[in-house]
């Protein structure tokens, strides 16, 4: 999928996203940063697309997505029903367009820091909730899919698809950082790879 046709389907999920619950309650502040957080990442891909930094613009889409599909699944705000990525449904291998090979040494560069700064986001997270609860549970499931993420973009990696790596890669980590700025999880260090 072309970088345009990806921020359509983001650009088009965001416009048809609603904040759930009212916005003067806790979790209606909650859902509204989340759509904040979700849109200026699309903004900074715009960005990044614009002056033509293509390995930015797709990292910045899908931490965009991994936001807002936390937001729909958490249940604090409401998507549209675009299919593709801005469904909450979940990135794919082989989605990513392949960039021109002058992109090829950043795209690898980053990609790898990538990896390196998910899996230790990962581990520099503990769940808050108490496990026996609805969002002791949740919690759990959000490491779960910033794992699966992690190891998704490995296999991509191994595959020689750096493209679908950061994709995946971004989409975990943008999961986690809405975990945590959801106060799902407590930060026990490297506090500064997420933006609370």
């Amino acid at each position: 999928m072309k970088l345009n046709e990806l921020h359509g389907l983001l650009e088009t999920e965001l416009a048809r996203t609603v904040d759930t619950p009212p916005r003067d309650t806790i979790l209606g502040k909650l859902a509204g940063k989340i759509t904040l957080m979700a849109s200026s990442y699309e903004s900074d891909g715009l960005t990044f697309l614009a002056s033509g930094d293509q390995v930015n613009a797709l990292a910045s889409f899908w931490y965009a997505f991994g936001w807002l599909h936390f937001g729909i699944t958490y249940g604090l705000i409401t998507g549209g029903d675009v299919t593709g990525p801005g469904s909450a449904s979940c990135p794919v291998p082989g989605s990513s367009e392949s960039f021109p090979p002058g992109y090829r040494a950043a795209l690898t560069e980053k990609t790898l820091r990538y990896q390196r700064l998910l899996s230790i986001a990962r581990s520099s997270v503990v769940c808050s909730p108490e496990q026996e609860t609805v969002t002791g549970d949740f919690s759990q499931r959000v490491l779960f899919i910033a794992g699966v993420y992690e190891k998704q973009g490995g296999a991509c990696i191994s595959s020689g698809n750096n493209e679908d790596a950061l994709a995946s890669f971004s989409y975990g980590h943008g999961w986690l950082d809405a975990g945590v700025t959801a106060g799902l999880f407590h930060i026990t260090e490297e506090h500064d790879l997420f933006t609370v």
